[in-house]
């Protein structure tokens, strides 16, 4: 069986109103910006790792990623840059069976976590795999099969779907649970309030992430 290229999206499209705006993923933690460490941890992981961003791109220029922007107008959420890492993966790697998403404001999450949704996604069967802890499922880092592409554009335009759970909710999807790494943290802990990044921070000092 001919090898199947694995795309990597990172999720930084969203507004961040709960963060004050700007960019969330370019907010500091423990002296980095947090996309820093999201790249660090989901680049050894995938194939290739492109940057789902809207606005201009020349923020994003020194991390040497491939920018697109949302392929829906109108900041339609994290389920229309997954259509965006779709229709990107068709055209630039058709080779491409699966595409990973990585939200942009949960840096813990585990480096081994592309392996783990594929392996219960291969031993399940089902369509797709996504991230679950502490009783939560986590869209955001979930696996993709590209082949759903024109399905999820169907849903997008002419149903006006936004939701991922309302989209995933017509497939089988496997929820694939991801234990606390250390010390009672969840290692899909995500940064959405100053508050969150203050907790963030103090995670990293303690050196229980």
């Amino acid at each position: 069986m001919a090898y199947e290229p694995i795309v990597g999206v990172l999720l930084a499209g969203g507004l961040a109103r709960r963060m004050g705006g700007g960019d969330k993923p370019l907010k500091t933690l423990g002296g980095r910006p947090i996309l820093d460490q999201v790249i660090e941890r989901s680049s050894s992981q995938v194939d290739t790792l492109i940057l789902n961003a809207n606005g201009e791109h020349d923020r994003f220029k020194d991390y040497g990623l491939e920018i697109v922007a949302d392929v829906i107008e109108g900041y339609a959420g994290p389920l229309a840059g997954v259509l965006t890492g779709m229709e990107w993966a068709r055209s630039h790697i058709p080779k491409a069976r699966w595409l990973v998403s990585f939200a942009c404001d949960a840096p813990f999450f585990p480096t081994d976590m592309v392996s783990r949704l594929i392996a219960e996604q291969e031993k399940s069967g089902t369509q797709m795999a996504c991230a679950h802890s502490n009783g939560r499922s986590h869209p955001g880092f979930a696996l993709w099969p590209v082949s759903l592409v024109d399905d999820l554009r169907m849903a997008m335009v002419e149903e006006n779907i936004r939701k991922i759970d309302l989209w995933t909710s017509r497939y089988n999807n496997v929820q694939v649970e991801f234990d606390n790494v250390r010390e009672n943290v969840d290692p899909f802990f995500n940064i959405n309030r100053p508050d969150d990044l203050a907790e963030a921070e103090k995670l990293i000092k303690n050196q229980t992430v």
